[in-house]
This record gives structure tokens, sequence and C-alpha cells, in this order.
């Protein structure tokens, strides 16, 4: 029997112990919860690739290595990794150990295996017949030119333990850093070197042990650490900044080899020229439809939805007195609305986009030509690019050229169709450099910025300009850490207040709160204290065409122990193509006080998610999710809670009890197994989600 190494959903068809019995761990935890643990835990799995893989490589090789085994850990569907998921109980730090809430991730430790098996196979053979895998061939991703990267220079401790771990065999060294770094203890070593392939893990720990001078009596072949070991090493300094591969320096590479490189690309650039010269090349340059493709419709219709004398341009004060307030009434703005060439590249290339074209597209959104001639909302140089954005009453199309040269160019498409006052208020115009600007709708009187993760912060002012682009303020769709979420707050004439974010589309998502049936912004600072907890859970909604998101917290629980009280929320991201809604149940444990004395607000955990379900939204308010817990006198208890609709609930599998009322809590073991569900008011059953 396997034990549970972090939250685990004790309900639904695909969790251990569900009515169907199945146990597929990768169905219970979804590609989606694995992805929120990979972001979560980034840096502690690069920093187990690093030391995992051999020294000979070199620090900068290594470094890039750990990157590109982590990124590639992500499974896809179902997964042997997700049959040998070895859950490990633990007390401390995120390895899939207990954490402030003493609820624990199996995702993790999913990822950790599989990082655990690439890391391995790095120091395969390469056979004379057949492919290699693909951790044995220098990673093509991520990618670095002209520098080269490593971590911060150690003392002789960290030198000692690198020359320590470079003599052992790759198992043996996977075995020091799993017990060293995750403290794992030895029986769940061997299953994590098992499930990752290692021919005799049991052989691998007891050489660990003997190697780091803390050999014991445990398991096959295991005995007394013989008097000539070697001196034991400090396995503490596996998390010094020796071996952390996200903190890194930067040096330059061979500067003089790279300068007889460049002068040698430079020579055969300018003998291509001359051959292009000879065969009769065109002149360089974009032509009148810039880097389009050959016109494919010469009928009527197409060719006026394609004339930039043509474009609809709505009047400054139209949407003064408009029926209604979206994208449409939008005025057109910025200093090259009358550019007639860049409106000229900017239409052929929507309909006719080359192979140079950088082209993205929300899910759902068709990326064909306009029906007709479309409605210009902005023409303008931002940044380092003319930015030019249309709607054509389904879609807000984005197409941007760089100020200097023809060497590329881009266009992106959103669906807005059944956009209102309240979810077209800004437009992304440019995203570079890990900040973002948008455009904002006429009727925005003021802009400012919040961070989600300090409720407590005031606004600070953006500045925007005469056309309504904003300064620019960090994306946190392009950041790689959770240490702030910027948001941008707008306000209109009539005093309403709305939260933006950037989930890394053309059209920024709005936030609410509240009950599914009616949803509210967010306004207030217990508002703001309820999404600090949950804005890092933001990124697994990334690239799905969110419309809006709305956080509800549909229980408060008194924990068993008298532990405080525990909020379960329910986050749902509505799409702008009506399907596809991205559900999760958090389990929030209360608000930890940090060593200042402030709060800390660390984020809730999964305790399930869904895709595409009614549950927790307007048709369908009713949620409800359970989960292990462990409380800090080392006992455990399965927690369950559903919305105010819920009458009882059920457990059964392991636990096998009925409670009236929408709360649960029964004492439990880790390795308990339980299957849940709730009767609502009216009689019907209510599903966990899952």
């Amino acid at each position: 029997m396997r034990s549970h190494d972090a939250v685990t959903s004790p309900a639904g068809p695909a969790a251990p112990g569900s009515p169907t019995g199945s146990a597929d761990p990768l169905s219970a935890i979804g590609v989606d919860r694995a992805e929120a643990a990979l972001v979560e835990h980034y840096p502690r799995l690069v920093r187990l690739a690093y030391l995992i893989l051999s020294p000979s490589l070199g620090r900068s090789r290594r470094v890039l290595t750990a990157h590109a085994i982590v990124q590639r850990s992500l499974p896809r569907g179902r997964d042997k990794d997700a049959q040998a998921l070895l859950p490990a109980p633990r007390r401390t730090a995120p390895g899939g150990e207990a954490d402030e809430a003493g609820v624990q991730d199996p995702a993790y430790a999913l990822l950790r295996v599989r990082v655990v098996r690439q890391a391995l196979d790095t120091e395969l053979p390469l056979l004379r017949f057949g492919l290699p895998k693909r951790s044995q061939l220098p990673p093509a991703l991520p990618r670095v030119w002209g520098l080269r990267l490593f971590p911060r220079q150690g003392g002789a401790g960290e030198l000692a333990l690198d020359q320590r771990l470079a003599k052992m065999t790759a198992p043996v060294r996977a075995a020091v850093v799993l017990r060293g770094l995750d403290r794992l203890p030895d029986p769940e070593a061997r299953r994590v070197l098992a499930a990752a392939g290692v021919a005799d893990p049991a052989a691998a720990v007891w050489e660990a042990d003997r190697t780091t001078g803390q050999e014991r009596t445990a398991g096959a072949g295991a005995g007394a650490r013989g008097a000539g070991s070697a001196a034991p090493l400090d396995l503490s300094l596996l998390r010094s900044p020796e071996f952390d591969p996200c903190a890194l320096q930067a040096r330059p590479t061979d500067l003089v080899r790279r300068r007889q490189h460049s002068k040698a690309a430079l020579a055969a650039v300018a003998a291509l020229a001359v051959c292009g010269a000879l065969f009769g090349i065109p002149g360089s340059g974009w032509g009148p439809d810039g880097p389009a493709a050959p016109p494919y419709a010469l009928n009527p219709a197409s060719q006026a939805a394609l004339d930039p004398a043509k474009v609809v341009k709505v009047a400054p004060t139209v949407w003064h007195h408009a029926s209604r307030t979206d994208y449409s009434v939008w005025p057109a703005r910025g200093p090259l609305v009358k550019d007639k060439e860049l409106l000229r590249r900017a239409l052929a290339v929507w309909a006719r986009p080359g192979s140079s074209v950088q082209v993205s597209t929300t899910p759902g959104t068709p990326s064909g030509p306009p029906m007709g001639p479309p409605q210009l909302l902005y023409a303008g140089t931002v940044d380092r690019a003319r930015v030019v954005l249309f709607y054509d009453g389904l879609r807000v199309v984005r197409y941007a050229e760089p100020v200097q040269g023809t060497s590329a160019a881009a266009i992106d498409f959103a669906r807005v169709d059944a956009a209102d006052g309240a979810t077209s208020d800004a437009v992304v115009v440019d995203r570079s450099d890990g900040n973002v600007r948008y455009l904002t709708a006429p009727w925005v009187t003021s802009t400012t910025v919040r961070d989600l993760l300090t409720p407590d912060a005031s606004a600070l002012p953006l500045h925007r300009d005469a056309d309504g682009v904003t300064g620019a303020l960090r994306s946190p769709a392009l950041a790689s850490t959770c240490t702030s979420w910027d948001t941008l707050d707008v306000r209109d004439g009539e005093g309403k207040q709305r939260l933006l974010t950037d989930l890394g589309e053309l059209v920024p998502a709005r936030l609410t709160s509240g009950s599914p049936k009616s949803p509210k912004d967010v306004t207030s600072q217990a508002d703001r204290a309820s999404w600090a907890r949950t804005a890092c859970l933001l990124p697994t909604m990334r690239g799905h065409g969110v419309k809006s998101v709305n956080s509800w917290k549909y229980a408060q629980q008194v924990l068993p122990e008298g532990e405080g009280t525990a909020d379960w929320v329910c986050t749902r991201g509505e799409t702008w193509r009506g399907a596809d809604s991205r559900v999760m149940a958090q389990f929030q444990p209360p608000v930890a006080t940090g060593k200042d004395g402030s709060p800390d607000g660390n984020p809730g955990a999964i305790a399930a998610s869904a895709t595409d379900t009614p549950a927790c939204g307007a048709n369908s308010p009713d949620v409800l999710a359970g989960a292990l817990w462990k409380s800090k006198s080392g006992d455990w208890f399965l927690l369950g809670a559903g919305s105010d609709r819920v009458a009882s609930l059920k457990a059964s599998g392991d636990l096998k009890a009925s409670v009236q009322g929408r709360l649960m809590a029964l004492p439990a073991k880790q390795t308990t197994k339980a299957g849940l569900k709730g009767t609502l008011d009216d009689g019907h059953t209510l599903e966990p989600l899952h």
C-alpha cells in the first residue's frame, strides 16, 4: 500500500479509493495540477537535477541541462511515471513533505521521478545502433548564445562536496541527493530510484550511506560502517548557493573564437548577397503588402476588406450615447491611424500571413481574413514596434512590425464575442522585456497598479498617454516566479472599479469575487486578501482563452485540535468560447505569522481541479471537495466541505461515515483512501469536484 505525498482528493472516479476503484494517480492529479506543482517547485526540481547530473558536463552545460530536464518533465496524458508515483510522507520542505497546512502534493512526487530518471539517463553510454535518448543530447532549449552561465562560487566545503559527488556513480549520487536534499528515508529513496529505472536501488542507497558516513542497519546488505569509511559529508551544503542553478552568474564565451566566427559569417552573408544580385533577387525592404503571402482572392468583397481606405473609424464621442459599450464603440486612436501603407501591410498580413510572420491565436479563435472592412482601434508606435489593432465583431487582432528593419512581423488573434463594458476595458498593445502595456477603453478615466500578493498596500499610479496607452507594468504572464502579481486597476466615469490581469493573451482577464450567481469586482480589502492566496495558482489558466476568473469562499471549517479556521475556496475561469472552463477547489489553512510578524499569505493547496464542468458556476453553483490534512501534533484527518446547499456528507472506502451538514472532519490515517459524496437540500446527489 502506498502512502500519499500531498493533498489527495479522496473523492471522484479517478482518485484512489473512489467507488470506481481507479488507481491512476495521473488521472487524479491532472496535467494542470502537475503544471502548478512544476511552477511552484521549479527551483527545487532544477537543483535536484543539477546535483544528480555528472560534474564532468561542466557547470554551464549542467545548468542548461537541468533546466531542460525539468521543463520536459510535465506529463502528457497517461504516463508510466504516474503508475510509479512515490509519495514520501515527511514533515518539512516542499519535496512531498507536509507544508504549514499539513497538506502534501503528490504532483511533486511524480515530477521528481521524471526528473531523476532523465538526469540518470544522461550518463547512459551512447549506442552504436539506435537513437539516443533525448536527455543524452545537449539541450535544444533553453539556449544561451554568447554567455556562459553558472551558479555562484562556494567555499571549501561546497568544493569538497562537489568533488565527492563527482567520484560517485550516477545512482549513488542520486541516492545521496534524494536523502540530503529531500530528506527521504531509505525506503522512499529506494522507491524513487526503482521508479527512475535504477537496476539495484537498495545497493545504491547502501553505498550512499557508506559514502556519506551515515550508514546504518536497514534493508538487505546493510551493515555497520567500517573503520576505513570516508569522512561524513555535510549534506546541508546541498542547499547552498553553490548548487542553485536558478541564481546564476554570467561570463562571456571565447571572445577571440567568436570574433573569428563572426568574420566568417559576415563573409558568407556578403557572398550570398552578391549571388542574390546576380540571380535577380528583388531589392531589400517590404513591398506594399509587407511580409504577406501572394494574393489568393481577387473578388470585390475580399478586396474591399483589405482596402485601408475602407477601414471603419469610429468617432471619439460615439460611445457616450451608444446603446452598448464594447469594442464596437472604441474610437480609432494613435498617431499612425492615417498611415495607409502601414494599414495596407497589416490587412494583407491578416489575410495572408507569410512564412516569416509569427501567428498566435487563443483557443477557439479562427485566424482567417476579415469578412468585411474591419474597425480600426489603434495604430501607433509602442516601444520598438509599430502596432495596429483591429476589431471585426468577433475578434480583436493585433499586428506588429519592427520600427527598424523588416526582419519579423507578428499577428495575434483573440476571440471577444459577447464582450460588454466590464470585459472590454483594455487590450494588450505591447508585451516585451517582462512588461506589458495596455490600450484602455475610452470610458476608462484612471488606471493604477495593484499587487495581488500585497492586499494591504496602496495602489500605485499608472500613467496613460492621450491615446489611452498605459505605461509599462510587470507582466505576471512572463514571470518565472511568483514574488509579485501586478494587476491593472481601472475606473470608469461612473466610479466603477475593475481589476484585470495578464494571462499571456491579447485581452486581459477580469477578476471577481463572491457567489457564482452574483460575482462582484474585487474592490474590498477582504476580497484582495482572499485573492492574495489564489494569485500564484493563476498560471494554470494561462493560454486557455480565459475571459474572467471568479474566486468564491464557499465554506469555512473549524479545524480539529483547535488549529484555527480554514477556508475552502472555489476558483473558476470562464472562457470566451463558453466551453473548457477551468475550475479548482483550494484548501486554505489559517494564515500563519511570518518572522517579522506580518501575515504569511502562502497560496492554498489545490484539493481538486476539473475542466469543462458546470460546478462552481452560475448555472450550477454547487461544489464539494475533500482532502487529507495533518495536524501539528501529527494526527491525520479526512476533511470535506460543500457549498451552502449541501445538507449532508457521506464518506466511503477506508472510512465509512455520514454527517449532517456540509462540513466533515473524521480521524484518518496517512494511507486512508476514501470516497466522498454529498446530498443537496432538494435530495439530489452531489459528486465531488474531479
